[in-house]
């Protein structure tokens, strides 16, 4: 009987501990999918308010100075540095729909991300993928 109480301890000690660092691993990894969606969203408000009509032209159209699309980029990037992960491995796409930033046109940013866990749980590494899309107003 002496010995039962320090296994009891032990194995209980051993699930409060996975149930504990499972539940902080499943609120970073929640928080991270949010913080990357909005990531996403940031990107598609920044294309649509810089289309062909806009003097900080962002787009595929000839008049644009940002045919890389930098500006949209770094727009998402600074948005995604709050998910307090490394996110140097993370990619960025833009997409205009019909090839032109102009007015009424579709544009989409979608940012691709492989999640590191904090914790090394198995099956957590995952790549994931957020997209957003708009029409150019501007």
């Amino acid at each position: 009987e002496t010995g039962s109480a320090l296994i009891e301890t032990a194995l209980s000690l051993i699930v409060t501990f996975l149930l504990a660092f499972g539940l902080f691993e499943l609120c970073m990894l929640s928080y991270t999918c949010i913080v990357l969606n909005d990531a996403a969203q940031e990107g598609v408000r920044y294309a649509i308010m810089h289309g062909t009509s806009s003097s900080n032209c962002s787009g595929p159209d000839t008049g644009c100075a940002d045919k890389s699309y930098d500006n949209i980029k770094a727009v998402v990037r600074t948005t995604a540095s709050a998910s307090l992960h490394d996110i140097s491995a993370m990619t960025v796409n833009v997409t205009y729909g019909d090839a032109t930033a102009a007015p009424g046109h579709p544009v989409s940013v979608s940012v691709v991300y492989t999640y590191v866990p904090y914790v090394n749980f198995p099956g957590l590494e995952r790549a994931m993928t957020f997209t957003s899309q708009g029409r150019t107003i501007f």
